[in-house]
């Protein structure tokens, strides 16, 4: 505790709810003992290490640093964690800087020491002096340290891996996020991830504990929309006290506050075997997990870096059975799978030295064929680059267009004021009752075909499937009436119109890929420019990687838009300098058109898997 380094000594299985079965005799073999860890600038942090009340020689350390609360893991751990338990592990779980139990104050996505000369600490250096600690004082330790967490935590893991403590041997930084402005929680692209951004504020700087922002209305579309410019979300609501809200507003762009909080640049050696985990369908750090493998992989000499993605949402993989996202079934229980058979196999060997480690370089599920495919490489080589693009009529085609004429399009009107609804109202808050937040990515996408600001491109029927493995890509030749757009393009998986043989699958659109970009960042996501009104202008953007097969019989499909509200907050579609500080009178309708010539043909490209 912060009080005193002594350890205070409880019986876990006591503090635990009342559960049945083996998960209950887990927790029964194990007790917990609390302790406040000094760093080294003085602060103590709050951890509890759970250990087996019996063991027949020493055991590793496993070691959660969160933001989350540790208590709450620690009492829960044998219904989080039932492979690992039944292995046998030395538990340590921690709260992070400022959170919690723990002393000191907490700084969202803590820059590296590296990027600062006067940085004292970052989260690496709590790492490394936790271990030391722990290493020397946990009785019934065998000397070598694993670390691993899902989102926050699992960016701590990553953390500790860049300048590694010796006894740091083995780490799965799981949906770990990786830059917060390109790609991750906070921004697409450019794109602010509005709700998210603010609510995901709000509940972890409010307090030490999560707090919630309570919002005044259960669809929360009505509230962010009557909220009207982002320069009210200060002025009306949080008055200064949330620093991550007072950085999205002073720092709009790519800049250096930004790019020092990415991990990428400093990912240069692979000196500890890394399991990274990522799920298709992870609505908040999918961009993570493949940006990190991809910078260790160009490091890795001795092949310890590896990548697992499932069909899972944020976190799927650590719970559950994992047989479905929604009503899209997966054909077995993935989730269970994957921490009996990859997750538990791995700390066994590298940590307890027991085991062979059966594991590719990459290891994906293919939805739609609903199997585990193996690749020797992530992208896989000798895939085949083919491109769907938009046809009159709303065609998709593999073949390129031939029209000669410039002008052939397809048009919309984008009003910030009737934005496109990223998910079916009602629209709850992130964290509140009934949210659907964790599964959106996975709706039926038809909930907006009768949108006039939503464009669709539609192939014919597949005469055999079609699968996908590696990275996607828009490219839209494109002009708005405004000086400024969003794009956002998805890619689309539509079942069959035969209710016999799919049931309530029959006609579903199921979103296999997305992505949004923020047209002002064309030439530069550090200095922004207006878009020419009237001009056409090329943008190509990554709807990132998938491993996919659309079935015989069903179709693929593209929809385009401008609005994705209030997952990304309203573009003015007049430039301002900032748009977090945009008048009520900079958001003006625009008429956006998408081009469809052979001078400016727009599509999707992806990488077909041929030969099997």
């Amino acid at each position: 505790m912060r009080s005193s380094p002594v350890a205070l000594f409880f019986a876990l299985a006591a503090s635990l709810p009342a559960q049945q079965g083996e998960q209950d005799r887990l927790a029964g073999r194990y007790a917990a003992t609390e302790h406040g860890i000094a760093m080294r600038d003085g602060v103590k942090l709050h951890t509890i290490v759970v250990a087996p009340r019996e063991s027949a020689g020493t055991l590793p350390l496993l070691l959660v640093r969160t933001p989350y609360g540790a208590r709450g893991m620690a009492r829960n751990f044998a219904q989080r964690f039932p492979e690992l338990a039944t292995d046998g592990y030395v538990f340590v779980f921690q709260d992070l800087r400022g959170r919690y139990e723990s002393e000191g104050t907490f700084v969202m996505q803590r820059p590296l020491r590296a990027t600062d000369p006067s940085l004292a600490i970052d989260e690496g250096t709590d790492a490394w002096d936790s271990i030391e600690w722990l290493v020397r004082n946990v009785p019934g330790n065998n000397g070598r340290a694993g670390m691993f967490g899902v989102s926050y935590a699992g960016w701590t893991t990553i953390m500790a891996a860049v300048d590694p403590h010796p006894a740091l041997r083995a780490i799965s930084p799981q949906a770990s996020p990786a830059d917060m402005w390109l790609g991750d929680d906070f921004h697409h692209n450019g794109a602010f991830r509005l709700s998210y951004g603010f609510e995901y504020a709000a509940m972890m700087e409010t307090d030490k504990t999560n707090q919630p922002f309570r919002f005044e209305r259960h669809d929360v579309f009505d509230w962010y929309l009557a909220l009207g410019s982002l320069r009210n979300v200060d002025e009306k609501f949080l008055h200064g006290r949330i620093p991550t809200w007072t950085d999205y507003v002073e720092h709009p762009d790519y800049d250096g506050f930004w790019q020092r909080q990415t991990i990428v640049p400093h990912l240069k050696a692979c000196t500890v075997p890394t399991l990274n985990v990522a799920g298709w369908w992870d609505q908040e750090d999918f961009f993570g997990p493949l940006a990190i493998y991809e910078a260790l992989e160009r490091h890795d000499s001795d092949g310890h870096n590896h990548l697992v993605v499932g069909p899972w949402n944020h976190g799927g993989w650590s719970r559950g059975k994992g047989d479905r996202l929604g009503k899209i079934p997966f054909g077995s229980d993935t989730a269970a799978w994957y921490r009996a058979q990859v997750e538990a196999p791995w700390f066994r060997h590298w940590l307890k030295h027991e085991g062979p480690l059966d594991l590719p370089e990459a290891l994906t599920f293919e939805a739609g064929a609903n199997q585990w495919r193996r690749w020797d490489s992530w992208p896989p080589e000798g895939t085949t680059a083919k491109t769907w693009f938009f046809g009159d009529g709303g065609r998709l085609s593999l073949e390129a267009p031939t029209t000669t004429d410039d002008a052939a399009h397809d048009a919309f009107v984008s009003d910030p004021a009737h934005p496109v609804p990223y998910r079916q109202r009602p629209i709850q808050a992130t964290y509140g009752p009934g949210s659907k937040w964790s599964e959106w990515l996975v709706e039926d996408q038809r909930f907006v075909k009768d949108r006039p600001d939503v464009l669709f491109w539609e192939s014919e029927p597949l005469t055999e499937d079609l699968t996908i493995a590696g990275e996607i890509t828009a490219t839209l030749f494109a002009s708005t009436t405004g000086t400024d757009a969003d794009w956002i393009v998805k890619l689309i998986d539509v079942w069959p119109d035969d209710h016999a043989a799919h049931g309530e699958l029959t006609g579903t659109c199921l979103m296999v890929a997305n992505e949004v970009f923020r047209g002002r960042y064309r030439n530069s996501f550090s200095k922004p420019e207006p878009i020419p009104a009237g001009e056409v202008v090329k943008y190509s953007w990554s709807l990132h990687a998938q491993n996919h097969t659309w079935k015989k019989g069903h179709r693929v499909m593209v929809q385009v838009q401008s609005t994705w509200f209030p997952l990304i907050d309203r573009n003015p579609q007049t430039f301002v300098p900032n748009i977090f500080r945009a008048e009520e009178s900079d958001f003006r309708a625009a008429t956006h058109r998408v081009f469809r010539s052979a001078r400016h043909a727009s599509g999707v490209t992806i990488p077909v898997v041929t030969g099997r």
